[in-house]
């Protein structure tokens, strides 16, 4: 029986992790020791980022709800409260893309 030879597989693993650098400077998207220890340090910014821009996004978006809230003559709590008692299920996401795009609409939502 023939020995097992790996070469293949070898080459297709290095293949990879070099496609990941791939556009990054210096040694790290040509040198295989630099390049893998920069796409796993990519992909752990990268997992990090993700959840740090969903983070920023609903602060922006209570900011902008706010903002639109003192235009209209209350405060961003006092308009929160007031829907949840009138049953109103618009998500924060929602209102704060009626108060950037559609003030109007956002007034009548208050004022209903």
């Amino acid at each position: 029986m023939p020995r097992v030879k790996r070469g293949t597989s070898h080459v297709k693993r290095r293949k990879n992790i070099l496609a990941r650098t791939k556009g990054m400077m210096w040694g790290r998207k040509s040198k295989i020791k630099l390049a893998k220890t920069a796409a796993v340090k990519a992909g752990a910014n990268a997992y990090r980022d993700r959840r740090a821009k969903k983070r920023l996004n609903r602060g922006l978006q209570n900011i902008r709800i706010n903002a639109a809230a003192r235009d209209a003559g209350t405060t961003y709590s006092k308009l929160i409260g007031d829907l949840k008692k009138r049953n109103i299920a618009l998500d924060r996401k929602v209102l704060s893309e009626l108060a950037a795009k559609h003030p109007n609409i956002f007034k009548n939502v208050i004022r209903a």
